[in-house]
């Protein structure tokens, strides 16, 4: 389990697949997503060279890849295409473009954002889910955030 975890955690800071919760703002459109694996874990603890990984409760890792139409709204590692991000919380609406190979860490626990396809070859993003509840949605719908004019 232990040397599991290290593996998990060794995959998740190596390389840019990280995402600590998801708020998307606007409904799915023209977006496909596969779950690729889901494990759940007790309450563990584990360091290693510069990090921590920890829950005090049980919880579940979800690995999932989506491909989002030009056009559809998304939600963080871009294997292909161009993903634009909106922060809900930014009122100017600026523009964060991801390509290949980039991606962001949202670190949830409320914070909304709109992720779109703006190009016109479909986009497809790897994300990985932490501390979702056991057996939940590695999904959190919100409301618009009136930020944008989409």
């Amino acid at each position: 389990m232990k040397r599991m975890i290290i593996v998990l955690a060794g995959v998740l800071f190596l390389a840019p697949l990280t995402l600590v919760g998801v708020a998307q703002a606007t409904t799915p459109s023209g977006v496909t997503s596969t779950t690729l694996g889901r494990i759940s874990l007790g309450p563990y603890h584990e360091t290693s060279a510069g990090f921590k990984l920890f829950s005090k409760h049980p919880t579940d890792t979800v690995v999932t890849t989506t491909t989002i139409a030009p056009g559809g709204p998304a939600f963080i590692v871009v294997t292909q295409g161009t993903l634009t991000v909106y922060d809900g919380d930014d009122p100017a609406c600026t523009p964060h473009r991801y390509g290949p190979g980039s991606g962001f860490l949202d670190a949830g626990l409320g914070h909304v954002h709109i992720a779109r396809n703006e190009g016109i070859a479909p986009v497809t993003v790897v994300q990985t889910y932490l501390s979702v509840p056991p057996g939940g949605s590695q999904r959190i719908d919100a409301p618009a955030p009136g930020n944008c004019p989409f």
